[in-house]
């Protein structure tokens, strides 16, 4: 099937069907800081290294995400999307923030069909879906957890939910569609806002 056939119903709908053959994987035991025995959604210092780089809080998101090894194609894509101005603004954003292995569950003719100029609206909306207004630390997102029951409802910039659910101190987050993501390493402040990378790409319902 062509790629350039594919509505945009369709990229999601693939998109959705990945992350959940994915969603039976165990999260890590442990956070991406070196010699940490931190839980995934523990707070990290001040300066965290992801993928083996140093983190800024006092760079923006995107600037940080530039410099982090992991999250290559994340970069790529709010290019693409033109969405560079609007995440190294002043927010605050929360930002789930897949990482290229979670990009790389996606099948490679879904991505590069998104990644196409015709797709922008398509793969901007993916992106707005793993990002909410305001700063959650990992601490804001368990109590809204705790005070809604076993679940918080995290209305995105895209417009619609994602649901958080929390297991021990490891937080996951559920898409419109049945999508999910683990937090693996939370607290990754920024100068707009807080990163938490996150081990799948969430999607929203079209």
């Amino acid at each position: 099937m062509k790629i350039t056939h594919l509505t945009s119903a369709t990229l999601v709908a693939v998109l959705a069907l990945s992350a959940c053959s994915k969603s039976e994987t165990p999260p890590p035991t442990e956070t991406a800081v070196e010699g940490s025995t931190a839980t995934p959604t523990d707070t990290a210092s001040a300066n965290p290294m992801v993928g083996g780089a140093e983190m800024f809080p006092t760079k923006t998101i995107v600037d940080n995400a530039i410099a982090s090894p992991i999250h290559k194609t994340l970069v790529a894509a709010v290019t693409q999307a033109g969405l560079v101005d609007t995440l190294k603004g002043p927010g605050p954003f929360t930002v789930f923030a897949p990482t290229d292995d979670a990009f790389a569950k996606v099948p490679k003719a879904t991505l590069d069909g998104l990644m196409r100029p015709a797709q922008k609206t398509v793969l901007a909306d993916v992106l707005k879906y793993h990002v909410v207004a305001g700063k959650l630390t990992a601490a804001d997102l368990a109590k809204q957890i705790t005070d809604g029951g076993g679940k918080a409802m995290l209305k995105t910039v895209n417009g619609q939910e994602l649901t958080a659910t929390m297991a021990g101190n490891v937080i996951t987050l559920a898409g419109a569609d049945g999508s999910k993501a683990t937090v693996t390493q939370a607290d990754v402040n920024q100068s707009n806002g807080v990163i938490h990378v996150v081990d799948g790409v969430l999607t929203p319902k079209m």
